[in-house]
C-alpha cells in the first residue's frame, strides 16, 4: 500500500504554487482546520461514549449488535488517530518549509512495489 496526496481540493491556486507554498497551505489547514475539528469531535463525543460504556449499551433491536458501546468508542478513537496523522503532516510540512525534506522524494520506488 502506498501513500499519496489524494486530497480533493479546489485547485485554482494550489496547483501553481511552489512546493514550499503548498507546504504552508497544508500546514495551516492542518493546524487551523483539522486539529480543532478533531479536538471538538473528541470533546463532544466523550460524554456520549462514557454513558454508553456505563450501561454497556447494546442494540435495542432483537438480534442486534451487543457491543454498541464498542462501536461508539470508535468516534473519539478515529479523532485521536486523525490528530496523530495531523501531527505527522505538520512535521512533514515543517521539514519541507525548512528545506530539510525534498517534497518530490517518494517513500518508495517502483522496484520496491515490484517486490510486493
Amino acid at each position: 500500500m502506498s501513500w499519496h496526496d489524494g486530497h480533493v481540493r479546489v485547485d485554482i491556486f494550489y496547483r501553481d504554487m511552489s512546493p514550499r507554498k503548498k507546504a504552508w497551505v497544508d500546514l495551516l489547514g492542518t493546524v487551523f482546520l483539522l486539529l480543532p475539528v478533531m479536538i471538538f469531535t473528541i470533546a463532544a463525543s466523550l460524554g456520549y461514549v462514557a454513558k454508553s460504556w456505563a450501561i454497556f449499551e447494546g442494540s435495542p433491536d432483537a438480534g442486534g449488535i451487543h457491543g454498541v458501546f464498542l462501536l461508539k468508542t470508535l468516534i473519539p478513537l478515529f479523532a485521536g488517530l486523525m490528530i496523530v496523522q495531523g501531527l505527522v503532516e505538520i512535521l512533514r510540512n515543517a521539514l519541507i518549509i525548512s528545506g530539510r525534506l525534498d517534497p518530490s522524494t517518494k517513500d518508495h520506488d517502483a522496484a520496491d512495489e515490484e517486490r510486493l
